[in-house]
């Protein structure tokens, strides 16, 4: 039967890839053109005591691609003008606000205090106010424009070189510049929205050091946050609470807090300790330097799958079965350790039951409710939103998380195999996620 499942995974994988190849391939023929198709980002331009940035750039992709060199864009630092965009927008808001506020009631005009958040100062009319502040900040943008446009110490030693055919682009997208592999560094442009502006200059050297931080990082939040899994995989028992609580055993000993405790509780106990890990992942990925939001969820969701791969599958089993049969595992021989492991995975077959339903099924329930975004649009349309833009904001549901849901899906797909030769009642429990998760994710995409 192993045989006979293996073989019918790689089929229906090789089908499911052929129809996946087919259709991008389809969407990729009848699409219309789009910049970043012609463009390529270039990173770690050198510095040259003769030219600018930019003219430098200019001189080295006409002399190295003098047949498809068409334009280029410089990258400055404007992170004053973006705080300045920033605030002016805030301000335009909260006029608004204060207009529509005065229509409603033009017997009253509408005033404010000018300190923090209008909460102390002195008091002065908010039209007026919110109406000076908004021509300063106009005149100061302009300003800080100008001055990052026309100061050499704000462009940024990166530039997007556009190219007149997709030939052209893509072989400085995939070829290496320079004999310095350091510098002149190409790859793909991402879409506009689709770029991550804070990562774009880092030097080549510090990319790497971070990379290889993260690396190090990655291996031991991976190994260490087994130890609190383990710990309370180890109370999540009756055994375990009777133990370190005894006056509840009471309690415990009764028969529906015991079906509770036997059959939900870790697989909770394990939900809440990986709230919060999707959030520590992104950031990590953030410090590794990646220039596209894309393929910071990318990198996060590798990161996930492989940390749930270790911490939920691995050691689950390790924390579940193998620190019950202990004893076992000291005088086993070392040529029986996998055996000793094969022997412990039929044991988890509950746990794992209970985690698709705790974790699988109530998840894809969440999602088809979205109560988190739900709740927040609450939260925000009672005490922030001021203007139809503001309810604007807060009514959008955002997309798919792809660092969470991908990795999830991966990770049920692995036990669906490992347990339909070993546990196959785990199987049913399997199909009905999928089942679910089709329909539900089916509805998300097309919303």
């Amino acid at each position: 039967m192993s045989y006979v499942c293996s073989f019918w995974t790689c089929y229906v994988l090789y089908k499911e890839y052929k129809i996946i190849a087919t259709m991008r391939l389809e969407f990729l023929a009848s699409q219309n053109r789009h910049p970043d198709q012609f463009t390529v980002l270039v990173r770690n331009v050198p510095p040259d005591p003769d030219e600018a940035v930019s003219e430098h750039i200019e001189h080295f992709f006409c002399v190295n691609h003098p047949d498809h060199y068409l334009t280029h864009q410089v990258v400055y630092n404007a992170v004053k003008l973006a705080k300045l965009v920033a605030k002016k927008k805030s301000f335009q808001n909260w006029l608004v606000y204060y207009q529509n506020k005065h229509e409603r009631n033009p017997s009253k005009k509408p005033t404010t205090k000018t300190g923090f958040w209008g909460l102390w100062g002195s008091k002065v009319d908010a039209i007026d106010y919110y109406t000076t502040e908004i021509g300063k900040l106009s005149e100061e943008e302009d300003a800080e424009r100008e001055r990052v446009i026309s100061d050499s110490e704000a462009i940024v030693p990166a530039a997007f070189v556009s190219f007149k055919t997709r030939w052209g682009a893509a072989v400085c997208a995939q070829t290496q510049q320079s004999s310095n592999p350091t510098i002149w560094l190409t790859e793909w442009a991402p879409e506009p929205r689709d770029v991550f502006w804070d990562n774009l200059a880092i030097p080549y050297v510090e990319l790497t050091i971070r990379r290889l931080l993260m690396a190090v990082a990655l291996f031991f939040l991976t190994f260490f946050y087994m130890i609190p899994i383990a710990f309370v995989q180890s109370l999540a028992n009756i055994e375990g609470i009777e133990k370190v609580l005894p006056f509840l055993k009471p309690l415990i000993e009764k028969d529906v807090v015991k079906s509770f405790i036997q059959g939900f509780l870790p697989g909770i106990a394990l939900k809440i300790f990986l709230v919060l890990l999707p959030t520590v992942l992104m950031t990590m990925s953030k410090i590794e330097g990646f220039i596209s939001l894309s393929s910071l969820e990318k990198r996060s969701a590798s990161k996930y799958h492989l940390f749930i791969l270790v911490n939920v599958f691995l050691g689950s089993l390790i924390a579940g079965t193998a620190l019950q049969q202990l004893k076992q595992f000291i005088e086993a021989p070392t040529g029986d350790f996998p055996k000793t492991i094969g022997m412990s995975i039929p044991m988890k077959a509950t746990f794992f039951i209970t985690y698709i339903m705790v974790d699988g099924w109530s998840g894809i329930a969440v999602e088809i409710l979205r109560l988190v975004p739900l709740v927040m649009f609450h939260i925000k349309n009672t005490f922030l939103v001021k203007t139809d833009q503001d309810r604007e904001q807060a009514m959008d549901p955002g997309c798919l998380d792809f660092a969470t849901s991908e990795p999830r899906i991966q990770f049920y797909f692995l036990l669906g195999l490992v347990y339909s030769v070993v546990t196959p009642v785990l199987l049913p429990f399997i199909v009905a996620f999928f089942t679910f998760s089709f329909v539900v994710f089916r509805h998300q995409v097309h919303q």
